[in-house]
């Protein structure tokens, strides 16, 4: 089973976010062996460029070798469901690696971050709460994965 890899940072605290990332969570482990990994939010007294970088600091701390940075971010590549559903099945297909998916805290992710990723996607050209994005995230990669075991869940 291939694996798909997520670095977010802070735990959820809306109980719908909780729910709904629980539930796609679920459904998508049906396909992929998944794993996550959570970088504590910076400290609220910093100023936003500083905990950017204290939590990017801890992101690329938990990035492992053969690992694939997708990073979440506002000037990433717009897709489609289909075209994301092909590039997953490239990285989960590409031997010796993992792809893994970044999000950011409320500020956004480091210069740092973003030039370690080796691809940047969007999920909207509307600016999503980070919580919401999570979600978004997880259905969206649910329904790559009915894409590619032809389910009836997507429908063109």
């Amino acid at each position: 089973m291939s694996k798909i890899g997520f670095i977010w940072v802070g735990k959820l605290k809306e109980k719908h976010s909780v729910d709904g990332c629980a539930h796609y969570w679920k459904k998508l482990s049906r396909f992929f062996k998944l794993e996550e990994s959570i970088v504590k939010d910076a400290p609220g007294k910093l100023p936003p460029p500083d905990k950017s970088r204290k939590e990017g600091e801890g992101i690329l701390a938990k990035v492992s070798k053969g690992d694939i940075i997708i990073i979440l971010d506002e000037f990433g590549e717009n897709m489609t469901s289909r075209t994301l559903a092909k590039r997953l099945r490239t990285w989960t297909d590409a031997p010796n690696q993992r792809p893994v998916f970044v999000i950011g805290g409320p500020f956004g992710l480091s210069d740092e971050v973003k030039s370690a990723a080796r691809h940047s996607i969007r999920l909207s050209d509307m600016t999503l709460p980070h919580e919401l994005a999570r979600l978004v995230l997880l259905e969206q990669l649910y329904r790559a994965g009915t894409i590619h075991k032809n389910m009836p869940y997507h429908h063109d």
